[in-house]
């Protein structure tokens, strides 16, 4: 198989293209019930809608609610079936997503990163052994004060990229291929409004994974889960028999949750509950919960438990001092890919061919292709290269996104 060749004016585009995207700001709002969820959305939708135009691809488009399309046209005769590339612009509301100043570091040692030298936050490669994979490399990471963004500024980088490359090498030769940019992944929104016979792609991949090697068509089922805590205030000096404070109510609904059932507590296959934000007063409080299994039977159950515990809690405090309201956010999406595996091993030999050793395992997560595949889209996730997602410590390898690039290019020039 030809061999891509990614000199140092390809690895500078990519870089250059990377550290444009993760400076605008473009944080998703769980809260917000427009689409993109925040305004802020727009500008770098905007800014990745006329950079599409400008490198000549075809048909490119954004819709009212911020989806962008765009094509590499076919270059042979043959009929092959069109194959999609997405990704998503958003970054998470976990952390700070406002002013990133990202860090490069060429021919990285191995050792501590001091990331913001007035606060000495550092990335420590005891704290973060994987550090340890990318002593020779170029390591981009925060300044500690922001996260990053390589989830998913990465993909979509590398996703226009490989676009380009394909555009400047004809003799590369290639079905059509689709790519598209979705906004509000990081609040399970991803493809709700996601065209997906307009897209075209009889099957797409998402660059929305994490190390080099990852290949996924499993992932949680996944819902978002509201409770509300109705207190009573009352002017504290007259409050005894009286006062319901919401607040302390909201503390103790969080603790009838299994301590033991939360994301620092699981791995691999088991589920959790996260309780993702609290906020209140004496009057009024709300829980924010996401709620995650593998396993459909074991998901309903949870959804049912929690259900439960409010009920238990208004037994106890009276009626309709909590209510919950619960979300669906995705699906897992393994069964979609019953009699599709092809579309898996396409991904997988083309990690081998760029010398990448594919390593298939199950997202602790999700991503648009979990719904997308639901959509009628089957939708694998590959790795876009960061790590530590969500927050300062979230860093990228440029050679991790080069490597992502050549995964693209070789499964578009797979034969399907």
């Amino acid at each position: 198989m030809q061999t891509i060749e990614f000199n140092h004016e390809w690895k500078m585009r990519l870089l250059n293209r990377f550290l444009a995207y993760v400076k605008i700001y473009s944080t998703s709002d769980p809260e917000s019930e427009t689409t993109p969820s925040t305004e802020r959305q727009w500008d770098i939708a905007k800014y990745i809608f006329q950079e599409l135009q400008d490198l000549g691809l075809a048909d490119v488009s954004m819709d009212e609610n911020g989806y962008i399309m765009a094509y590499v046209p076919s270059n042979i005769p043959e009929n092959e079936p069109t194959v999609g590339f997405i990704a998503h612009y958003d970054t998470s509301p976990d952390f700070k997503g406002e002013h990133v100043n990202p860090q490069i570091w060429d021919d990285y040692n191995g050792g501590d990163l001091v990331l913001n030298a007035a606060t000495g936050f550092t990335l420590s490669s005891e704290k973060f052994p994987s550090l340890k994979k990318y002593v020779g490399k170029t390591l981009i990471t925060t300044d500690g004060t922001t996260l990053l963004g390589a989830d998913d500024k990465a993909g979509v980088a590398e996703i226009v990229t490989a676009a380009e490359y394909l555009l400047a090498h004809p003799e590369i030769k290639h079905g059509r291929i689709a790519i598209g940019f979705t906004p509000d992944e990081e609040i399970g929104r991803g493809a709700h409004k996601f065209d997906v016979k307009k897209f075209g792609a009889e099957y797409a991949y998402t660059m929305d994974g994490s190390e080099v090697g990852e290949l996924e068509y499993e992932n949680f089922n996944a819902a978002g889960a509201v409770v509300k805590i109705n207190g009573l205030s009352v002017h504290p000096g007259y409050a005894f028999g009286q006062m319901k404070n919401a607040g302390l109510l909201a503390v103790e609904f969080a603790q009838m949750l299994p301590a033991n059932e939360t994301p620092a507590t699981t791995k691999g296959f088991e589920g959790f509950y996260h309780l993702m934000e609290i906020k209140g007063d004496v009057s009024e409080a709300k829980l924010q919960y996401i709620i995650r299994d593998h396993d459909a039977d074991k998901f309903e159950n949870r959804k049912k438990f929690i259900n439960e515990k409010v009920a238990e809690f208004n037994a106890k405090h009276g009626e309709n001092t909590a209510e919950i309201e619960i979300k669906e956010q995705y699906r897992n999406m393994k069964q979609q890919f019953e009699g599709k595996m092809h579309i898996v091993e396409i991904a997988e030999q083309a990690m081998k061919d760029a010398n990448i050793e594919p390593k298939i395992k199950a997202i602790r997560g999700g991503t648009d292709g979990a719904q997308l595949s639901y959509m009628g889209l089957p939708c694998p996730n590959i790795f876009a290269g960061g790590e530590n997602f969500h927050g300062p410590y979230e860093f990228v390898a440029l050679e991790s996104m080069e490597k992502a690039v050549k995964v693209i290019v070789n499964i578009a020039k797979a034969k399907k």
